[in-house]
């Protein structure tokens, strides 16, 4: 596949933007500075990146605990996401949702969440909305390697396959559901040779290569879209921070160091730079430039969120829903 200039440029840039406001998240948690849990998506950004790039704005995505990457890659503003870190008003849940529950249905982002796995069947549901309506657009659940074993995982696959529905299920092995890895709890090896259990389409691929990832999730949202159904993409990554921000020097008493720079030298970001130089289609000039220019959007966020308000106490119920009415 041939991808334009233009995309290629675009492709490397969110991946920078990803790390860059990652880096920030933690060094400003770090500090103090933000409440809550911070899991970070750094190396991981060519899964994100390589899948949304092959969609389009109306299509949907359904994220995790883990999904500052896919917000930036669809396209969020990082200035409400940042507002919602520090749990202010103008962030995107007015500062009451935090970091696991970010979402812009104008966008198609149906919400990052908390909960392990829970995103499939919401993804399968909105494939089932676009199939009812008769529209063309197609749903992807980002979820891991840990959650590939919650029973949710089989039912929202099963029920996708058997209506033919229109999504794609991205499961983000990086090896480690928390501190288990996955060759302790999993007797197979590749996650994606589940699919034939479900009669789909699979792919698996090297989740630190944007472009294969882009590749793959091409063919799987052309196959959506002709309305074929479902298909599972497996992409092998690593992150390259622990569980969440603050969990230290444990993150190595489970994972051997040696493993850590290992995948570190397969950084998603360098090796897509390394190969857009090599085409003259990226300088280190440029590079620079690219640098530069978001780490004043990150600063710019960080400035917004700081001086926004904190949402008022009494709005502590509002855009809520319950099951019954309150008395």
């Amino acid at each position: 596949m041939k991808l334009e200039k233009e995309k290629l440029l675009d492709m490397y840039e969110k991946m920078v933007r990803i790390r860059k406001f990652e880096m920030k998240v933690e060094e400003l948690h770090i500090q103090g500075i933000l409440p809550g849990l911070k899991h970070l998506y750094i190396g991981e950004e060519a899964v994100a990146v390589g899948v949304i790039s092959a969609l389009r704005e109306d299509d949907y995505i359904a994220s995790t605990h883990r999904g500052h990457g896919h917000c930036i890659a669809k396209g969020s503003d990082i200035k409400k996401m940042m507002a919602e870190l520090y749990g202010k008003k103008t962030g995107y849940c007015k500062g009451k949702g935090g970091s696991m529950h970010i979402s812009d249905i104008d966008i198609g982002i149906l919400g990052a969440n908390g909960i392990v796995g829970a995103n499939i069947p919401i993804a399968s549901g909105a494939a089932l909305s676009i199939k009812l309506r008769g529209t063309d657009e197609v749903a992807v659940s980002f979820f891991g390697d840990g959650a590939a074993n919650e029973g949710i995982f089989h039912e929202g696959i099963n029920l996708a396959s058997a209506w033919k529905l229109p999504v794609m299920f991205v499961c983000e092995n990086n090896q480690y559901a928390i501190s288990t890895h996955q060759s302790r709890v999993t007797a197979i090896s590749n996650m994606g040779d589940r699919a034939s259990s479900y009669g789909i389409p699979k792919f698996i691929v090297d989740g630190m290569d944007v472009l294969a990832v882009h590749q793959a999730a091409s063919k799987a949202v052309r196959w959506a879209r002709e309305g074929k159904g479902p298909t599972l993409i497996e992409c092998k990554t690593y992150r390259f921070k622990g569980h969440y921000v603050g969990e230290g020097s444990r993150e190595l008493s489970y994972r051997p160091e040696e493993e850590l720079e290992e995948w570190k030298k397969r950084c998603p970001i360098e090796k897509l730079k390394s190969e857009l130089i090599e085409k003259n289609i990226l300088t280190c000039s440029l590079a620079k430039k690219v640098s530069d220019k978001i780490d004043g959007e990150i600063e710019e966020a960080v400035k917004f969120a700081e001086e926004s308000p904190y949402p008022d106490p009494q709005e502590a119920l509002d855009d809520l829903f319950f099951e019954g009415a309150l008395r």
